[in-house]
C-alpha cells in the first residue's frame, strides 16, 4: 500500500517528492484553528440572544479557548518532538472535531464554554505540530517559501471565516458555525496519513517535564491576567493570576538555565535575531486581532451590515495578505528580513493611523483602504519572522519552535483583544454618557445602554418600540384628549430612539478612533524596538553546517 511504503521524511537525502501536498494538508489544519475564532465574531450576536449570554459569559466563550491553546503549545510541541508529529497532528485534529461537535450539540454557556476549551487542547496540538512538519519536510532552499504559504492561509482564514460563519447563519443557528470544523478535519486526517510523512526527534532523551508544566503554569496565568483584568476590573483572581504568571515565569527562567536537557532553551531570547522576530510576532497579532475585534462590530452594528456581508467585506484583507507574502517572497532575499519587516511593521502602523479618521459618517469605503494595508502589511513582516524562528532551532526541536512562533502570536492575539477591547468598552461608555448628557431618556437605559454597542442599539429598539406602541394605542383611543396625549408620548419616544441610535453609532466610531490611536502608538513604538533588535545582517541565524549535522543524526518512525 501506498500509506505504508510512506518513507520518513528525516531519513531521506533528498526532498519529500509529494511535499507540496504535504502542505495543502497543514494549511488545511492551519486554516479551521484560525476561522474558529474568526467565525466566532460574526456569531457571537446569534449566540448572545439564543442562549441569553451576559458580556463576562460571551468574553469566556471567545477565550475559553484562547488559555488551554496558549498554555499548553510548548508542552505538546515537544511530545510530538520526541514520539511523532504526524500523530499529534492527527490526534489533535480528532480532539480539535470531537469539541466541534460538542459545541454543536451545546444549549447552555457552560457547555459552549467547555467545547471551546476542548478546540483549545486540539489547536494546541495543531498549531505547532504544522509548522514542525512544515519546517521537517521541506528543505532550507524551499522553507521560507512554504512558511509564506502558512501565513497567506493565516490571512485568508481570518476573512474567511466570518463569510463562511455569515452563510450558514441566514439559514442555520450559531451552533452550524462549529460544524465548519469536522469536515475539514475529517479531509485533514485522511491526508496526514496519505501525503504527510512520519517525523519526530532523532535524539530518546527525557522531555523536561518540568520545565513543561511550568510553561503551562505561567501561561496559562497570564492569559487568565490578560482576559480577565482589563475587562472585568483587577479584582483577587486577576490579581492571583498575575502573581502566578511572574513567579511561574521566574521558576520557569531558572529550570531551565539549570536543565541539560531543557524544553526550551531560554539563553536563545539573547538572539537578536530570535527576540525581534518574537515581538513582531506578538505585536502584529495585537494590532490585527484587537482591529479585527472592533472592526467586525463596527460593520455589523452601526453599518448595519449581516454577518455574511460583514465577512465578505473583510476579504480585501485576505487578498492583501497574500499579496504581501508574494512581495515579501520577492524582497526578503534580496534587502534582508529587518527591511522587510519593519516595513510590514510601519504599513500596519499606517493602517491603524488611518482608523483614527473613523467617525458617525463613516462609510465601508473609509475602511477599504486600512484593511489593505493592514493585510500586506501582515503578508510582509509575517513570513520572515517566522522562518527565522524555525530557523534557530535544530530538527530535533522543531515543534518546541512552532510551539514558541504560536504562543507569541496568541500572546499577541489575547493582549490585544483584552486591552483594545477593554480600552474600546470604556472609551464608547464615556463617548456615550457625554453624547446622552442632559437627554429625558431613562437613566436605566443609559447604564444599560453602556455596556456595549449592542446593548445601545437594543435600548434604542426597545424604545422604538414603546413608541409604535403607543401610536397604536393612541389610533384606537377613544377619548380625544387621551389620543393627544399617546400621540405626544409616542413622538417623545420616538425621538428619543433616534436619539439613542444616533449617540451609540457616534460614541462607538469615536470609541473605534481613539482604540485605533492607542493600538498605533502601541504598534508604533513596537516597531522601533523591533528594528533596533533585528540585525542587519543574518549573522546569528543557524549556521548550515550545524543543521546537517542534526539532519544526519536524526531518525524517525
Amino acid at each position: 500500500m501506498r500509506l505504508v511504503m510512506t518513507e520518513p521524511v528525516d531519513r531521506t537525502d533528498r526532498p519529500y517528492a509529494r511535499r507540496w501536498w504535504a502542505l495543502l494538508v497543514l494549511c488545511l489544519s492551519l486554516l479551521i484553528i484560525v476561522m474558529a475564532n474568526t467565525a466566532l465574531t460574526v456569531a457571537a450576536p446569534d449566540m448572545t440572544r439564543d442562549l441569553g449570554l451576559s458580556s463576562a459569559d460571551l468574553q469566556w466563550v471567545i477565550d475559553g479557548y484562547t488559555v488551554p491553546y496558549a498554555a499548553l503549545m510548548l508542552l505538546l510541541g515537544a511530545i510530538g518532538d520526541k514520539y511523532s508529529r504526524r500523530g499529534a497532528l492527527v490526534l489533535g485534529l480528532l480532539v480539535f472535531g470531537g469539541g466541534a461537535v460538542f459545541g454543536y450539540l451545546a444549549d447552555t454557556s457552560a457547555t459552549v464554554i467547555a467545547a471551546r476549551a476542548v478546540m483549545g487542547v486540539g489547536a494546541a496540538l495543531i498549531m505547532p505540530a504544522t509548522l514542525s512538519l512544515l519546517a521537517a519536510t521541506f528543505p532550507r532552499a524551499e522553507r521560507a517559501k512554504a512558511i509564506t504559504l502558512w501565513t497567506a492561509t493565516a490571512g485568508l482564514a481570518i476573512a474567511a471565516g466570518p463569510v463562511v460563519a455569515g452563510a450558514l447563519l441566514r439559514d442555520h443557528g450559531w451552533a452550524s458555525t462549529f460544524l465548519i470544523n469536522v469536515p475539514v478535519a475529517a479531509v485533514a486526517i485522511v491526508g496526514a496519513f496519505v501525503l504527510v510523512p512520519p517525523s519526530k526527534a532523532g535524539h530518546h532523551d527525557r522531555i523536561d517535564y518540568v520545565g513543561g508544566l511550568l510553561s503551562v503554569l505561567w501561561t496559562g496565568a497570564l492569559v487568565y491576567m490578560i482576559i480577565e483584568g482589563p475587562h472585568f476590573g483587577w479584582h483577587a483572581k486577576a490579581v492571583g493570576a498575575a502573581v502566578v504568571a511572574g513567579a511561574g515565569l521566574i521558576a520557569f527562567v531558572l529550570w531551565e538555565l539549570r536543565h541539560p536537557r531543557p524544553i526550551l532553551d531560554v539563553r536563545r531570547f539573547a538572539s537578536r535575531r530570535f527576540a525581534g522576530s518574537n515581538l513582531a510576532v506578538a505585536l502584529f497579532f495585537l494590532a490585527v486581532f484587537g482591529a479585527f475585534y472592533y472592526l467586525t462590530q463596527h460593520l455589523q452594528f452601526v453599518l448595519g451590515y449581516d454577518a455574511l456581508e460583514t465577512g465578505v467585506r473583510m476579504l480585501p484583507l485576505a487578498g492583501a495578505v497574500f499579496a504581501g507574502s508574494a512581495l515579501t517572497g520577492y524582497l526578503t532575499p534580496r534587502v534582508g528580513m529587518k527591511w522587510t519587516v519593519s516595513a510590514g511593521m510601519v504599513a500596519g502602523t499606517t493602517a491603524l493611523a488611518l482608523l483614527t479618521r473613523v467617525d458617525a459618517g463613516s462609510t465601508y469605503g473609509d475602511f477599504v483602504a486600512p484593511l489593505v494595508i493592514l493585510g500586506l502589511a501582515i503578508g510582509l513582516a509575517l513570513s520572515p519572522c517566522t522562518d527565522a524562528i524555525m530557523g534557530s532551532f535544530p530538527e530535533s526541536e522543531l515543534g518546541v519552535g512552532g510551539a514558541v512562533n504560536d504562543t507569541s502570536l496568541e500572546l499577541g492575539g489575547s493582549l490585544g483583544i483584552a486591552l483594545l477591547g477593554s480600552l474600546l468598552a470604556t472609551s464608547y461608555g464615556d463617548h456615550l454618557a457625554d453624547a446622552t448628557a442632559g437627554s429625558k431618556l431613562p437613566a436605566s437605559a443609559l447604564d444599560t445602554a453602556q455596556d456595549s454597542v449592542g446593548a445601545g442599539y437594543a435600548v434604542a429598539q426597545g424604545i422604538g418600540e414603546q413608541a409604535r406602541q403607543a401610536a397604536a394605542r393612541a389610533q384606537q383611543a377613544g377619548d380625544p384628549q387621551q389620543a393627544a396625549q399617546l400621540k405626544q408620548q409616542a413622538g417623545e419616544l420616538a425621538a428619543g430612539a433616534r436619539q439613542m441610535a444616533d449617540a451609540v453609532g457616534s460614541a462607538f466610531s469615536d470609541a473605534v478612533a481613539h482604540t485605533s490611536l492607542v493600538g498605533a502608538v502601541i504598534l508604533g513604538v513596537g516597531t522601533v524596538l523591533v528594528a533596533v533588535l533585528l540585525p542587519r545582517r543574518e549573522a546569528d541565524a543557524p549556521q548550515p553546517e550545524a543543521e546537517k549535522k542534526e539532519l544526519a543524526d536524526s531518525t524517525a518512525g
